[in-house]
């Protein structure tokens, strides 16, 4: 259920995107995510570091795409977050006495130090290769909009009516574009969900074959 909630503004997101297009989902998202940071403050009276993070760069790249009217820059988000998360994870490994996973679950799971650090490395890895494969998807859209707006002289298209601003080759084109902006949408929520729970279950088949059972209890002795 956790799991979920992380990904409530992208899911949103795609919703609004399917219904009314990238601006107004960006607009949504922007909207979901300070709804999960105020109700994870009324709930629990603290705000996890990650909804804090996801939020000022979401209001960010988000304000920019919609005052911009530029789908580049919440395009660029997920690699931004995901590269940031990663950083954070391989620096903890030099910063502070723990890395940062074993602050995490150190209370609920005991396992071998030279675990936690691989499990820790494994996640910054992971962000970092992420952020990577969002930019490898974003950026067939970002050539395609590049040759139609070389082609048509326009540096403002609106992908959601092609068919009323172009014709013939350029509407091809355009199509072209937004069905790649359509595939990057798709891929943001089930291709980077999907990955980071497949990630996570790993993670658990691996935690389990290390996890470390506490000691008996000392039997009485014989008298």
């Amino acid at each position: 259920m956790k799991f979920l909630a992380d990904f409530f503004p992208v899911i949103l997101f795609f919703v609004a995107y399917k219904l009314y297009g990238i601006y107004a989902a960006t607009a949504i998202a922007i909207a979901a995510s300070f709804v999960q940071v105020g109700y994870g403050w009324l709930r629990n009276r603290r705000v996890e570091n990650m909804h804090l993070i996801t939020l000022g760069i979401l209001v960010v790249f988000g304000g920019l795409t919609i005052l911009l009217q530029d789908r580049t820059f919440i395009m660029w988000k997920p690699t931004v977050i995901n590269w940031l998360f990663g950083i954070v994870f391989l620096a903890s490994q030099v910063i502070g006495k723990k890395p940062l996973v074993e602050r995490m679950m150190g209370n609920s799971i005991s396992v071998a130090p030279a675990i936690w650090l691989k499990l820790n490395t494994s996640w910054g890895v992971f962000f970092i290769l992420l952020g990577f494969l969002n930019l490898y998807v974003a950026n067939d859209f970002f050539a395609a909009e590049q040759s139609l707006q070389q082609q048509s002289g326009l540096q403002q298209i609106d992908f959601d009516n092609c068919s009323s601003l172009f014709q013939g080759n350029e509407l091809e084109m355009c199509n072209t574009a937004h069905a790649l902006e359509e595939t990057w949408v798709n891929f943001k929520l089930f291709g980077m969900m999907g990955l980071t729970m497949l990630f996570i279950i790993l993670q658990a088949f691996y935690l389990a074959r290390h996890i470390q059972e506490p000691d008996a209890a000392t039997e009485p002795e014989e008298s």
